[in-house]
């Protein structure tokens, strides 16, 4: 047996919510939970590429679990829980950031939903090399590294404009009050 193939079953035998529905099923049907969580598995991949509402289940299937740990993780006293889930939320955000540009043409793949969904778990998947911190260390921190301060300059520089803006408008509304004040007094 694979050494993948072990830690899939160690994972099925865990306690947890997936162990104890597992445990359950198991024990109601008479059927392996290896077969269980295969059935599981195959289901899901197959209505993610045939199925009404797949955007839907592969968006919640990138959202609700990570959504969980990362609470978990804030509500812990370590660090690196929170390092961990906040790189996912990176790739996350800038994956759907992409995502919205090029939706037009990637809907028009088959089985995109499919492969979004192992790209989702592979950037969540307890491993040091998921895909979060792999596009993390090799695409984003050495764009953002080389790019930052320029950006930083930039967001200063509209803060700056939008005080302003925000000052005068403010002052320009005063000046209008203060006219019709005195035009209704008249």
């Amino acid at each position: 047996m694979g050494s993948a193939q072990l830690r899939f079953q160690a994972f099925l035998q865990r306690p947890g919510f997936v162990g104890d529905l597992l445990g359950r099923l198991e024990a109601q049907t008479g059927v392996q939970r290896d077969y269980l969580a295969a059935g599981a598995i195959a289901f899901l991949g197959l209505y993610l590429m045939f199925g009404y509402g797949a955007s839907l289940l592969c968006n919640l299937i990138g959202f609700v679990y990570p959504a969980y740990v990362s609470i978990k993780a804030i509500e812990s006293s370590t660090k690196d829980d929170d390092t961990t889930w906040l790189t996912y939320w990176v790739v996350y955000g800038l994956f759907s950031v992409a995502e919205f540009f090029s939706d037009t043409f990637l809907y028009w793949f088959p089985f995109y939903y499919a492969g979004k969904c192992l790209f989702l778990l592979w950037c969540m998947a307890p491993v040091s090399w998921n895909g979060s911190q792999v596009l993390y260390r090799n695409v984003i921190r050495p764009w953002f590294l080389k790019h930052h301060q320029t950006v930083d300059s930039v967001l200063s520089d509209l803060g700056g404009r939008a005080a302003h803006v925000a000052s005068t408008v403010s002052r320009e509304a005063s000046k209008e009050a203060m006219r019709t004040a005195l035009r209704t007094e008249d």
